[in-house]
């Protein structure tokens, strides 16, 4: 059974998805969610599916300490794999080492284009003609691993800001958790050898 760890800072649409999807999944579980901010809405989500959660406060500038402690979680609770949902941490090289399993982001962007934050109102007041997804592989450098799906939809621009997030949040719920099952069923299958 592959152990899954999901690491949220804020609402948890992502997590949410991710956790409904494995809730009836015989051969996954999610096992922790991570979250940085003690009221971060994630949090209610995560109670009301029974999931155990963990806040790790970083303490100020202190970025070593903060993933040092998730390090320990990730050991203590045996995880496989790393998906993150939402969370505004950017992670250090040192951990990536030093957590030895895969970590896995989805950023609402046609990566390359438009790392980091704000992505979707940076491509919507773009003069490109597709918005989309991409789920890559987290590595030191920020939104630039190596790229496991990207989709992308047509950019509506006279529907407004708020629609266009609403359609790439859909592309996330969508696909998200079938990326997620496959990278699971590649773990299981190697832990099977």
């Amino acid at each position: 059974m592959a152990r899954i760890a999901v690491f949220a800072s804020g609402n948890g649409s992502n997590f949410q998805v991710l956790a409904e999807s494995f809730k009836v999944d015989k051969n996954n579980k999610i096992i922790l969610l991570i979250c940085n901010k003690k009221d971060a809405f994630v949090l209610k989500r995560a109670e009301k599916l029974n999931i155990p959660y963990e806040i790790v406060i970083y303490k100020k500038n202190d970025i070593i300490y903060g993933e040092n402690k998730i390090i320990e979680l990730i050991k203590k609770y045996d995880i496989d794999i790393i998906f993150l949902a939402g969370y505004m941490r950017v992670l250090s090289g040192d951990f990536l080492k030093k957590v030895k399993v895969p970590v896995i982001n989805i950023h609402p962007a046609l990566l390359p284009k438009y790392k980091g934050v704000d992505a979707i109102e940076r491509a919507f007041n773009s003069e490109d003609k597709e918005i989309g997804i991409t789920i890559h592989y987290v590595i030191e450098e920020v939104d630039s691993g190596e790229i496991i799906l990207q989709k992308s939809i047509r950019l509506k621009r006279t529907k407004g800001l708020d629609f266009v997030e609403q359609e790439v949040h859909k592309l996330e719920h969508k696909y998200y958790p079938q990326v997620a099952k496959k990278l699971c069923k590649n773990i299981n299958n190697k832990l099977k050898k």
